[in-house]
């Protein structure tokens, strides 16, 4: 999960999450999905080709030309409740960089099944000040999306879709990208269990 690189420094990297989190912000202040879906898409483009920060090394960056997505899909949006749950067992998982990570899956989502085929399980990252985190898998996964899942809410990144009026958690799965080992072996990222798979393709998202 570690965006910390050779030639970007930590002023660089402070610079980066700052960015990440205010782009979040302005996407959940913005009122039309698709609009905030368009800013979200040209500012992490600008963000990949220009940051020092940027998952890309310098050659990548000199050669992109933006990053690949499905189409906007207004049906891969939901408002879902979070159901808590207490009977996961932790799992450690490596992180590169930042050490181990244990992630506890402390809530279930209900309102997905009846699109998607199934629920997902929702993550918080142990560790100080912690974090949520959602990482999933699904039919498109190593077809036409990266082979080691997507992530769609990473709170301690600032990768966060907010809440509806009803307090419901907002997952627009065109908002789904990829962990940043996807780009280069350079980085190690916790991937998707196999047990948040859904068993249809998400074309939406970052390809």
């Amino acid at each position: 999960m570690s965006e910390a690189s050779d030639d970007g420094g930590l002023l660089a990297l402070w610079d980066w999450r700052r960015r990440v989190a205010a782009l979040y912000a302005e996407v959940r202040a913005e009122t039309d999905p698709v609009a905030a879906w368009r800013h979200w898409r040209d500012t992490r483009d600008a963000l990949f080709r220009t940051h020092p920060q940027s998952p890309l090394d310098a050659e990548q960056r000199a050669h992109f030309k933006g990053l690949e997505y499905g189409d906007y899909d207004p049906t891969l949006r939901f408002a879902v409740a979070l159901v808590l749950i207490s009977s996961t067992r932790p799992r450690c998982v490596d992180a590169g960089n930042d050490g181990t990570l244990t992630l506890t899956g402390f809530a279930l989502t209900q309102g997905l099944t009846a699109r998607l085929g199934g629920e997902l399980t929702v993550y918080w990252i142990e560790g100080y000040a912690g974090g949520v985190f959602l990482p999933l898998r699904d039919r498109s996964t190593g077809v036409t999306s990266y082979s080691g899942g997507r992530y769609l809410l990473d709170t301690m990144k600032g990768a966060d879709l907010g809440n509806d009026a009803q307090g419901r958690a907002i997952l627009d799965f065109n908002f789904a990208y990829n962990p940043s080992c996807a780009y280069t072996p350079r980085w190690i990222c916790p991937l998707a269990p196999a047990e948040n798979t859904l068993n249809v393709a998400i074309e939406g998202g970052e390809r």
